[in-house]
């Protein structure tokens, strides 16, 4: 079982930044690809950004390409994703997900969630 624990969320004006990690204690961490998803209220949980296990390929979704940087420290078994110029439209709950030895934007393809983060974006 890999526990996730998402935190950085919070308020900031449009055109801020904010830091978001993910973190575990599963010392294996590295041999997981990540992902950050979102969900805002009313809307399905939507794909922002990957980072590969091997790698460290990355991906991102064409809303935030450009803005939003994923990242990961595996000394500190820790997944990051700083994002700048923030608009109203990033306001979501965001969640990590981590999946054994697998980068994907497909959601039904991870095993393991945190609890999310909210962010919000005021304009």
């Amino acid at each position: 079982q890999v526990q996730l624990v998402e935190s950085g969320g919070g308020l900031v004006q449009a055109g801020g930044s904010l830091r978001l990690s993910c973190t575990t204690s599963r010392r294996t961490f590295g041999n997981y690809g990540v992902s950050w998803f979102r969900q805002a209220p009313g809307k399905e949980r939507e794909f922002v950004a990957l980072i590969g296990w091997n790698d460290d390929n990355t991906n991102y979704a064409d809303s935030v390409k450009g803005r939003f940087t994923i990242s990961r420290d595996n000394a500190k078994n820790t997944v990051y994703l700083q994002m700048n110029s923030l608009k109203p439209e990033d306001t979501a709950v965001y969640y990590c997900a981590a999946a054994w030895r697998r980068a994907t934007i497909t959601r039904v393809a991870y095993e393991y969630w945190g609890q999310g983060t909210q962010v919000t974006v005021s304009s």
